[in-house]
């Protein structure tokens, strides 16, 4: 190659792009309609929610997508008051790999701590998500 042939460096991913990216491979279209849910209320959440989450905290490394999903699934079953985003993650879930029974273990072992009620509210959530995911 001569000096004039020289590539340039390809500039870092920004964190816009790398949660973009990361959003795609864990929720797919899914998480794409989640962001254009916001276009007209709220912009700036929806940059915040592609950058924070998914850039920064979902780009991490130290746990791959499977074990993240599994954590979320948890901590929104806990919550016991975020059906939308507990469906949104069953279906990432999902999509990376866990299984359904996993998925119903996860929220079966959140009785133990998050009490009876947001388990079964997550589990009726779970039941709606696979009928979604059917063939």
């Amino acid at each position: 190659m001569t000096h004039t042939q020289q590539s340039k460096p390809t500039p870092p991913e920004s964190r816009l792009e790398r949660g973009r990216r990361m959003l795609n491979e864990v929720d797919g279209e899914a998480g794409a309609r989640v962001v254009e849910a916001l276009a007209d209320i709220a912009p700036d959440f929806a940059t915040y929610l592609l950058e924070f989450p998914f850039g920064d905290i979902y780009a991490r490394p130290g746990l791959d997508l499977r074990a993240r999903e599994i954590a979320t699934i948890a901590a929104l079953s806990a919550l016991g008051n975020a059906a939308p985003q507990l469906r949104v993650h069953i279906r990432a879930g999902l999509n990376v790999g866990i299984s359904r029974e996993e998925i119903i273990e996860t929220i079966m072992q959140m009785a133990v701590y998050a009490g009876f009620p947001a388990a079964l509210n997550a589990l009726a959530v779970a039941r709606d998500a696979f009928a979604d995911d059917a063939p």
